[in-house]
């Protein structure tokens, strides 16, 4: 890779910054596992916290509250798998018709293809003469994924895969519905409901740093909003379990 001029004549030789994410690192495959991850984990656990939490305000007896809560992990799993799959797939078939369209145009008129990614190149602030030079370079490289990256704005190695997030939702999600589920059925009645409150907000402060670190986001406000929300949606169901404990 040839050096560039840089200011005061420095010599600059171009390369990405090892801590960020590149095209072809496979960074959209990433971002689909993270985000089907997290918030797998985040649903698994505010939802089975919550269940188990109104249960637990209507009853102290631990079998109803190990039944609903292992019904609400099944459930909740499964749902979270076909939930991403359809939702990827859809995406997935999108731009898979997008790239088929593409190659169609490129086939039937390259010289105009040409011509409009030179234009776009334009549009982002290059001349006109560089603009036609890095387009006829990229064309002549790989015609169909200079177009996808520039038009669409998808890599035509890094398709979504539904399954990928299907298996990763279903598994953050049941991870994440663990950490209630035995931590207020193996604790002692008296302590339940403090423990599973308590262990609940730091396992949502991992999860939100957790998103907030591997997607390259502010930690602090991705913490305060997991936590905030997981609490609300505890002391609500909580609060509900109470007042139908007494009256049903």
């Amino acid at each position: 890779m040839s050096d560039l001029p840089g200011p005061d004549g420095v010599e600059l030789t171009p390369r990405p910054h090892d801590a960020e994410p590149h095209a072809g690192e496979g960074l959209n495959s990433r971002l689909n596992w993270l985000r089907a991850g997290v918030l797998g984990a985040n649903d698994g656990i505010v939802s089975t916290a919550g269940l188990v939490m109104g249960v637990a305000g209507a009853t102290a007896d631990r079998g109803p509250i190990l039944v609903a809560g292992v019904a609400g992990l099944a459930a909740g799993a499964l749902s979270m798998a076909a939930g991403e799959y359809v939702s990827v797939s859809t995406q997935r078939d999108s731009e898979l018709a997008l790239l088929e369209k593409e190659r169609r145009e490129l086939d039937d008129d390259p010289v105009d293809e040409l011509q409009e990614l030179a234009a776009l190149y334009v549009d982002k602030g290059l001349t006109d003469d560089l603009a036609l030079q890095v387009a006829e370079q990229l064309t002549e490289r790989d015609a169909l994924g200079a177009h996808a990256e520039a038009e669409l704005g998808i890599d035509p190695d890094d398709i979504t895969n539904p399954w990928e997030a299907a298996f990763a939702s279903m598994l953050a999600f049941t991870i994440g519905a663990l950490l209630p589920l035995l931590t207020i059925t193996l604790v002692v009645a008296d302590a339940r409901v403090p423990v599973t409150v308590a262990s609940v907000t730091v396992a949502l402060a991992l999860t939100g740093w957790a998103s907030a670190r591997f997607g390259y986001g502010p930690s602090g406000r991705a913490v305060v909003r997991n936590v905030a929300g997981g609490l609300f949606a505890m002391g609500v169901t909580y609060a509900i379990g109470s007042m139908l404990g007494t009256h049903v």
